[in-house]
């Protein structure tokens, strides 16, 4: 099936910074959607960008990686800002004494996992007994019914994962890992209540982001989000609707997903996340990708669709397999699946990670649909003289980034550089030395392409050390986190510049977060 070739929705040349929420500052050992969060929006307005780019929202287990989340649907719990369960009393300062007194300059995910949970069931009660708490309550209630298709399922399903000590659903006693049978069992009173707590962090996840978004677009700046392709397998997404993925009878991985052996890693990387059986969901019309998307866009205004390679074609491997040396390319419906969405979502706006191996097929894919690509500038060496990581020959329908979430911070790159291509890089972007990055900001901010993000850590000019993850790693990652002091220092002394930059090289200061394609 082919799809008419759609022009692309974005028109005009703007600029946004890369930064997660987790790396905010905050008194409760994380970044969250408190003061801080809108500091930064406040921060992106003052210097003309127009976007703010994120990673994944959904709550993190082993490991800590947004990319790996207990659901497809659901908030970070972490994130949420507790001042205000201090200001109503449903939290004591003496009880978030120790949420207050973890590191300010990283995230200690360990000692956040035993301090913060013990604390949630506390506030739910609380909250259950305020007098002041009957409005909130009321629309408790209506929040839940509202969202009762993911919500009850995710909330039981974390409940669950308490009653068995954090172990992965597959490997729960029965009747609990099946869903089917859950749903038409009557809850014991105290995992309903456990899953009511979860339910309640939800539902104040949902309030504070939606006061973030509404500070956001009155200030100009439109959210990009991130949604990974894949789901991953411990996943309330899984436990809910096995049958949409590649998991046996008994829950068991049967196929999954990853990439084959390349330049970077002899044995390829397997990820562990299952498969689509994309004919399931063609069957039904992608109604469970249509849910999902269109939950994620109430969210944010953009999506950046991580590997989106995989709606091409995607590397399968055994579900017994120890690495992704063995596996074979399959078909997946990209065609079919974006012209669903183009039917149900008329108005929704795709970034495009094409990075790694593509194919003239996946470029076909991304072009059919209009969606901009990436550009990497810490790509753009190293490789050949047709990169087309290289600035000068981007096509203006892209978005051009200094690194991602998974590259070194630009100070760092260029620091571990060797000589030919440090002297290939110094003598494209014009460096007269390695210890800034903005004259490379500054070549993102003059390229063709219509959007630059730029990671806040290279404005920063941050090293290594503020690096947010190194793939292929499973742990000591996401765990950068800025000061106030660093963000005010940035403002007072780059402002002028960043304002400078985004006129001359046209860059406007505002995107609208309603799409008008």
């Amino acid at each position: 099936m082919s799809i008419a070739h759609q022009s692309s929705w974005l028109k005009q040349r703007h600029s946004g910074v890369l930064l997660h929420l987790s790396c905010m500052p905050g008194d409760y050992g994380i970044g969250n959607l408190g003061e801080a969060a809108h500091r930064f929006v406040d921060f992106l307005s003052s210097c003309g960008f127009s976007c703010w780019q994120m990673c994944p929202l959904g709550p993190t287990g082993y490991g800590d990686s947004p990319y790996q989340s207990f659901s497809s649907a659901a908030g970070n719990p972490y994130f949420i800002d507790l001042k205000e369960f201090e200001n109503r009393a449903w939290l004591l300062p003496e009880e978030t004494a120790s949420l207050k007194s973890l590191p300010d300059d990283h995230v200690d995910y360990g000692a956040l996992y035993a301090t913060f949970w013990p604390l949630m069931a506390t506030a739910k009660q609380r909250f259950d007994d305020d007098p002041s708490a009957k409005s909130e309550r009321k629309a408790f209630a209506g929040f839940k019914r509202h969202h009762r298709d993911w919500l009850h399922p995710f909330s039981l399903f974390m409940a669950l994962k308490e009653l068995h000590l954090g172990m992965p659903w597959y490997g729960w006693a029965d009747p609990w890992k099946d869903w089917k049978t859950v749903a038409s069992m009557a809850i014991p009173d105290d995992i309903a209540a456990a899953a009511d707590t979860h339910a309640f962090l939800q539902f104040i996840f949902f309030q504070q982001w939606d006061k973030l978004k509404q500070r956001s677009h009155k200030k100009g700046i439109t959210l990009i989000g991130d949604i990974p392709i894949f789901v991953a397998y411990d996943s309330a997404d899984c436990w809910q609707d096995p049958e949409l993925f590649t998991l046996d009878s008994q829950g068991l991985l049967l196929h999954g997903a990853g990439v084959p052996p390349d330049y970077f890693s002899k044995t390829g990387q397997r990820w562990g996340n299952p498969l689509y059986r994309w004919e399931v969901h063609q069957d039904t019309g992608f109604d469970w990708w249509m849910r999902r998307l269109t939950r994620t866009f109430e969210l944010t205004d953009i999506l950046r669709i991580d590997h989106f390679r995989a709606f091409d074609s995607y590397w399968c491997i055994d579900g017994m397999a120890e690495t992704a040396e063995q596996g074979v390319w399959l078909r997946a419906p990209g065609h079919a699946f974006f012209n669903a969405v183009r039917q149900n979502l008329p108005e929704a706006r795709f970034i495009a990670e094409d990075l790694g191996y593509i194919t003239r097929d996946v470029v076909e894919l991304r072009k059919s649909t209009g969606l901009p690509g990436m550009k990497i500038l810490q790509f753009a060496f190293g490789h050949d003289e047709e990169n087309a990581h290289l600035p000068h020959g981007f096509e203006p329908n892209s978005v051009v980034y200094t690194g991602t979430h998974d590259n070194d911070t630009t100070l760092g790159w260029l620091n571990k550089l060797e000589d030919n291509n440090l002297t290939n890089v110094t003598e494209y972007f014009g460096l007269s030395g390695t210890d800034s990055a903005w004259p490379i900001i500054r070549a993102a901010f003059a390229s063709p392409s219509r959007l630059a993000v730029i990671p806040l850590q290279d404005l920063m000019d941050l090293g290594s050390r503020a690096r947010m993850n190194i793939p292929g790693t499973p742990s000591g990652n996401w765990r950068w986190r800025y000061t106030p002091d660093q963000l005010d220092e940035l403002e007072a002394n780059e402002q002028e510049r960043l304002l400078l930059w985004h006129t001359i090289f046209d860059r406007k200061p505002h995107m609208s977060p309603v799409s008008t394609s």
